[in-house]
């Protein structure tokens, strides 16, 4: 878990590296900042494909164009399930006998851009794409031992959301946001197998 914390602040520092505050702490014109709930179910492996709100999105940027931004994001997100007792054969001569509780941790980082498809008005909905690294460690907690394995991959994460702005002078607003995550990384733990993280999932938050 230290290592996750590390990994986790300094992707954090790189996302909020992102977001241009003025002198009275609001986001000077044609920036952005995003604190995000989320909330994202694994797809296509068995290993821990409980949903779960236990998750974070930041990130921050800056409109190139009227409609179009560049940033920097980092997000994580954890998800377990628990496996009763049962028996593993790990070789012609292994078997170990526990129950297990699984989980697999994700902390995805790096650029993002979006089009809005309507600029500086109390509704602003748009598409977007995150792209960069994704570290990961896919765990077994048994009875005694621990068993994990940490892997890095690239990811890439398509979305559609929308801002929206009670007050569009003040620029503090509300933010949804519907995604899916693709990472390459392939980890093995025990006798489970896992090529590729597939997610879907939901972002709840403020936008400044």
């Amino acid at each position: 878990m230290k290592k996750i914390t590390k990994i986790l602040g300094a992707a954090l520092l790189m996302a909020m590296s992102a977001m241009p505050f003025a002198g009275n702490a609001q986001i000077i014109k044609g920036g952005y900042f995003n604190v995000d709930w989320q909330f994202n179910a694994p797809v296509g492996n068995e290993y821990a494909n409980v949903a779960s709100g236990w998750g974070m999105n930041f990130e921050g940027g800056y409109y190139i164009i009227p409609k179009m931004s560049l940033g920097l994001f980092v997000s994580y997100h954890t998800n377990n399930k628990y496996i009763g007792e049962q028996v593993l054969q790990l070789s012609d001569t292994e078997s170990l006998y526990t129950d297990q509780q699984h989980s697999i941790y994700q902390v995805p980082f790096g650029i993002t851009s979006r089009w809005r498809f309507i600029e500086d008005r109390m509704f602003e909905p748009y598409i977007g794409v995150k792209l960069g690294a994704m570290y990961t460690r896919m765990e077994s907690d048994t009875q005694v031992y621990t068993y994990y394995q940490d892997r890095w991959g690239f990811n890439v994460q398509p979305e559609i959301g929308f801002s929206l702005f009670p007050m569009p002078v003040n620029r503090i607003g509300f933010h949804m946001a519907i995604y899916y995550s693709y990472a390459t990384n392939k980890s093995h733990v025990l006798t489970y197998n896992i090529n590729g993280y597939n997610n879907i999932g939901f972002r709840l938050g403020i936008s400044f």
